[in-house]
């Protein structure tokens, strides 16, 4: 089996203040002597002020650990394939939409199955003052309705849809995430989850599932899986599903605010307290 611990594929185009970077647009480049392929769509070397975001094209048999991981918090969300996810001494068989924590002091590691595996990495390091959380949840899926914020109306600066969509709390305070976070908006057809901004976090999330818009600074922007999303703090996005009829399909998105934004767990009547 091939392992290794790398750096991010070649620089990204600068992210300004806010972009959408299209899944066609990502810049992969193979690691040393490996099949398997890193683009870096978001970074602090691409402009981002807190977050990376790997997206990994795991070779079949092969190993992947980001650079630093256990220095720094790490979230992934498998996108394609299925493989073996490890969060420090922990194993579990992951597929799509399966989701690993991995907290400071903790190294992240995913090995893929015959088929191969892609999937999205979150990272950030530790801000000063911020702790681990006491029991970390490692393992997850989008699905998981265990926490949910239903009827977010967003945070005033655009009049809110009606009809809101509802997100899952994955990897969160309430089970251990320290500073990243992991959440799923589920876009039913018409459905929205209405506009809005972080004061103190950075924003990179994906479209996972279907087809949809995001919303970002002014205007919605048509995507589909696979394409990234990145808001610096103050930078109003959301997400919306505008296809209806017989033939919708829901759209959904998944990522977060990094550090996370405790106001979206106020909305949902939860504390913030990292457990």
């Amino acid at each position: 089996m091939a392992r290794t611990t790398t750096s991010p594929s070649p620089t990204a185009p600068s992210l300004g203040d806010a972009r959408i970077i299209s899944a066609g647009d990502f810049v992969f480049a193979p690691l040393a002597g490996r099949l398997t392929e890193v683009a870096t769509p978001v970074s602090p070397a691409a402009g981002s002020t807190h977050v990376t975001l790997h997206v990994v094209r795991i070779a079949p048999g092969e190993s992947f650990s980001p650079e630093s991981s256990v220095e720094e918090e790490n979230t992934a969300v498998v996108f394609d394939g299925a493989g073996t996810a490890t969060v420090g001494s922990r194993s579990r068989p992951v597929e799509r939409s399966h989701a690993a924590y991995a907290p400071t002091g903790q190294a992240l590691s995913l090995t893929a199955g015959q088929d191969g595996l892609t999937v999205y990495i979150w990272r950030t390091p530790l801000a000063p003052g911020r702790r681990p959380g006491t029991a970390p949840e490692p393992f997850s899926t989008l699905w998981d309705e265990t926490t949910q914020l239903r009827g977010f109306g967003g945070t005033g600066q655009i009049a809110p849809d009606a009809d809101r969509a509802t997100m899952n709390f994955v990897f969160w305070p309430g089970n251990g995430s320290s500073q990243l976070c992991l959440h799923c908006g589920i876009q039913q057809p018409g459905q929205t989850f209405n506009v809005h901004l972080h004061p103190d976090s950075d924003e990179a999330f994906i479209a996972f599932e279907g087809i949809g818009q995001m919303y970002l600074r002014d205007r919605w922007i048509d995507v589909a899986a696979g394409d990234v999303l990145y808001a610096a703090p103050g930078v109003l996005h959301g997400a919306r599903n505008p296809h209806t009829g017989p033939d919708a399909r829901r759209f959904v998105t998944c990522g977060g605010p990094s550090p996370y934004d405790p106001a979206l767990y106020s909305a949902a009547g939860l504390s913030s307290d990292v457990r």
